[in-house]
């Protein structure tokens, strides 16, 4: 797991994301993880039920990655098999009229996840760095300030029993072109293309720049970055199922104690008089 952490004891060393393998696949095969997968779907399963049922506790997943990196397809596949009962997806689009007459971490903390729910955020709070840097929307000591809110916002959330994991799904710039090629050529795929793809592409290395400096700043002890390799979606989906499943584990979830006497019950339904 160590080789996928931004190191928080290097928050102010310049992260360079050449140095992580986009195409990284631990030697494995795809055919290697398939069951494997279907484990983590049942062991995270089982776990989600615990934190639902004990209420102490939340998780929150964040999934950041340039356009076509694949978060759509990392909900989809991985957390596929959670009951939605508890457990729920929030998109992060450009802030609409309300949300821009607050401050930009409000319509975040709406949508944080109560006790026992898990929430996944399609892109987040890091739109507001990430695209503020790109298009040069704040001033750099506004942009600065911003690392150390979310950082104070992330450490606040994580002292109140709200676990959080962060992934960026790292894929290369030919992957990215490869997958845009495929959804012109896919009539079921056509719909995701956007001005947004487009965007992403020509200013590639600005994106690329604005998540270094964003993964250096914000991968902190209680709210880590994971940079996952994203190249094979199979190894990606296997990557955060496995992750994921490890940080529920990690909460040492327990049942609560009954609210009632059991044994009135097996006296009234085992024993005759």
């Amino acid at each position: 797991m160590m080789k996928f952490l931004v190191d928080p004891g290097k928050s102010m060393k310049k992260l360079n994301l050449k140095n992580w393998e986009a195409d990284y696949d631990a030697g494995k095969r795809k055919e290697d993880v398939e069951d494997e997968l279907d484990r983590f779907s049942s062991r995270m399963s089982y776990l989600q039920y615990k934190l639902f049922a004990a209420k102490s506790q939340s998780l929150l997943i964040v999934l950041q990655g340039i356009d076509g990196s694949g978060k759509d397809g990392t909900i989809r596949h991985v957390m596929g098999g959670l009951n939605p009962q508890s457990c729920y997806v929030k998109s992060f689009k450009v802030p609409n009229e309300e949300e821009r007459s607050h401050d930009y971490l409000w319509r975040i903390h709406k949508a944080i996840p109560q006790n026992g729910e898990i929430a996944i955020f399609n892109r987040s709070h890091y739109e507001d760095v990430i695209e503020a840097r790109v298009n040069n929307l704040i001033p750099k000591n506004e942009l600065i300030q911003r690392y150390r809110q979310i950082n104070d916002f992330e450490r606040y959330l994580s002292e109140n029993h709200i676990t959080i994991l962060k992934f960026f799904l790292h894929i290369s710039k030919d992957e990215q072109k490869q997958r845009i090629k495929e959804r012109l050529h896919d009539q079921t795929k056509l719909w995701k293309l956007s001005e947004s793809d487009l965007f992403s592409r020509r200013h590639w290395n600005k994106y690329i720049e604005s998540y270094e400096e964003t993964l250096s700043r914000c991968s902190t002890r209680f709210s880590p970055w994971y940079i996952i390799p994203a190249n094979f979606k199979w190894f990606r989906n296997w990557m955060i199922a496995r992750t994921v499943v490890k940080t529920l584990e990690e909460m040492h979830l327990e049942y609560p104690k009954p609210k009632i006497d059991v044994s009135k019950f097996s006296e009234l339904l085992y024993y005759k008089k």
